[in-house]
């Protein structure tokens, strides 16, 4: 049994790939890696919003998986959009890791006043926390963005925890609480999407985690139903079935907000139709201040 799997050239997904071609071939399967590039790779020096939000990362990625190139590709769950393209399935959903945000700091903490990111959710839970604090754009990957705290471009920078934990990387700074940083949904899982092909998802089920892909699943149908992809300042989180969802302004200051169990996929639509309608005037107030179209 042999598989071809994509990823981006980042050193995390690479890391990310390299932590799912071991367990396969544990399991007795030929793994062979490819490197394909993203316009989210290389347009580096925008805001997400203005070339079409995490869903970048993954197009082309998929476009390879329809078009043979590849069997499968390694994603970071968070990256891919809720609309899917047909014939390409996500075959497992790994343990999820950590999925706090980590707030990166050199100094003492009463000596951050700028701080970077490029997610709007980030920002507007950052301004919450502190009105006073200067958010500024910051993209790149994860040693890019760590070189610019450390040339002092940036007091404090926002990064996953996951992924420095998948890197190995040891950074001064501190978790953020889930309860007030509340994360993008599936931030901390890693996702194998693949051909919608029995021979190829048989494969890769082995390494999917049935409460994580549930926990994820009601994060998923949440923010389909409230819309707005990364464009939107809204968190998602939910643990073995304990939901926090909201939806905030841009720069903070206001915030709709749900905390409850959830045991099942309809009960979480019915959850997110109610926040969009509850959180309706923010999302609309957010495209209209990024320049875009619903």
């Amino acid at each position: 049994m042999s598989l071809k799997i994509g990823t981006r050239g980042s050193q995390l997904a690479l890391a990310q790939t390299e932590r799912v071609s071991r367990a396969l071939k544990q399991m007795g399967i030929e793994v062979e890696t490819a490197v394909i590039r993203t316009k989210g790779d290389t347009n580096t020096g925008v805001p997400l919003h203005e070339i079409g939000g995490q869903g970048v990362f993954v197009r082309a990625l998929d476009e390879a998986i329809i078009d043979g190139t590849i069997d499968a590709a390694v994603h970071s769950m968070k990256d891919i959009p809720a609309k899917r393209p047909r014939g390409v399935v996500t075959g497992a959903v790994l343990t999820r890791d950590s999925p706090n945000d980590f707030l990166a700091h050199e100094g003492d903490i009463a000596g951050v006043h700028i701080v970077g990111t490029s997610s709007t959710r980030r920002r507007a839970q950052l301004l919450r926390h502190d009105p006073d604090i200067e958010v500024r754009q910051l993209r790149g990957n994860v040693d890019t963005r760590l070189k610019k705290m450390r040339e002092n471009q940036y007091d404090a920078i926002v990064l996953a925890e996951a992924g420095l934990e998948r890197l190995g990387y040891k950074v001064k700074g501190q978790r953020l609480p889930t309860s007030q940083f509340v994360p993008s949904p599936n931030q901390g899982t890693i996702a194998v999407v693949c051909r919608n092909s029995p021979e190829i998802i048989e494969m890769v089920q082995p390494l999917d985690d049935t409460q994580t892909r549930m926990d994820v699943g009601i994060e998923r149908v949440i923010m389909e139903e409230v819309g707005g992809g990364c464009f939107t300042p809204q968190g998602i989180y939910c643990q073995d079935g304990h939901l926090i969802a909201e939806v905030l302004s841009l720069d903070g200051s206001r915030d709709v907000r749900v905390e409850e169990d959830i045991a099942t996929l309809d009960e979480a639509r019915d959850c997110g139709r109610k926040l969009r309608t509850d959180a309706g005037d923010l999302i609309k107030e957010a495209y209209r201040q990024l320049g875009i179209m619903p």
